[in-house]
């Protein structure tokens, strides 16, 4: 299966040099590009199969080769790539899954994935608990909740922080500085909790699921707390995640988790959803 590659970041990096050891089932990485081509040249050089850089996205609809295309730059890359990627007759992975909180891309791409007879991945990312989530939606899910705690480091950025004049400086206790729906959450903080949005799809909806983000001096990662109650019972998920050196608001479990939803794609047999 030949796939391309939208951003060559911290997760692209892992994907990419996944991908190009053969970690990642039969994917074949044909092309990658990034808004920096010195970021596409340096991931180029390091990698055995060295892959196309292309100059422009259209580059890479044109290819019929190409299979699959994953997204790992930003929301904004989703907004703008992801319905031409579709309409090419591309799969597409998403890693930035933040931006579905707007309705109106959501509804645009299932349509096109629809029209085209694609199909659209998104990776479990840096919780535990989507597959039970996925199974007890089924059901009747009554309250989902997200508590998501981290580094002040890794908070400490942004417009919503400024507009609610919230400072992080020298905190000595841990500290709520949101707690809301998870489609405000995603807008609010969008490198930092794509998981909310991930949490929201396989559940509730963006509306219903609470997300609760804390500003922790005590930690040194990332941690990802999900509690559900609903008909099938309840249940809690603790994720505590080692964060990549280069972006502290990423946790290396989500890349690892692109890598497994790659490698589902050619298994014979998969365990569980």
């Amino acid at each position: 299966m030949k796939v391309a590659l939208i951003g060559c970041g911290a997760i692209g990096t892992v994907l990419a040099n996944a991908i190009d050891g053969g970690r990642a089932g039969d994917a074949k990485l044909g092309w990658v590009y990034d808004l920096k081509p010195k970021k596409s040249e340096a991931l180029v050089n390091g990698l055995y199969s060295r892959p196309k850089i292309a100059k422009n996205t259209s580059e890479i609809y044109a290819d019929k080769t190409v299979e699959l295309v994953i997204e790992a730059a930003s929301q904004q890359a989703v907004d703008q790539y992801s319905l031409d990627i579709l309409r090419s007759g591309k799969d597409l992975m998403v890693m930035s899954v933040g931006a579905f909180a707007d309705e109106k891309l959501l509804k645009s791409v299932r349509t096109a994935a629809e029209r085209n007879g694609r199909k659209i991945y998104i990776p479990s990312g840096a919780v535990l608990g989507i597959d039970g989530v996925k199974a007890a939606e089924l059901g009747k899910i009554q309250e989902v909740v997200l508590t998501t705690r981290k580094p002040p480091a890794a908070l400490a950025y942004g417009e919503y922080l400024r507009k609610h004049r919230i400072n992080l400086k020298g905190l000595k206790q841990p500290k709520v500085i949101f707690d809301g729906p998870a489609r405000r959450a995603v807008k609010a903080f969008p490198a930092s909790v794509n998981v909310a949005a991930t949490l929201s799809l396989a559940g509730i909806g963006f509306d219903k699921t609470r997300v609760r983000i804390v500003a922790d001096p005590t930690i040194k990662r990332n941690v990802h707390e999900i509690r559900v109650k609903g008909k099938s019972g309840e249940f809690v998920t603790e994720a505590k995640n080692v964060p990549f050196p280069e972006s502290r608001r990423t946790s290396y479990l989500a890349a690892l988790s692109a890598i497994r939803t790659l490698r589902n794609l050619s298994e014979i047999i998969r365990v569980g959803t």
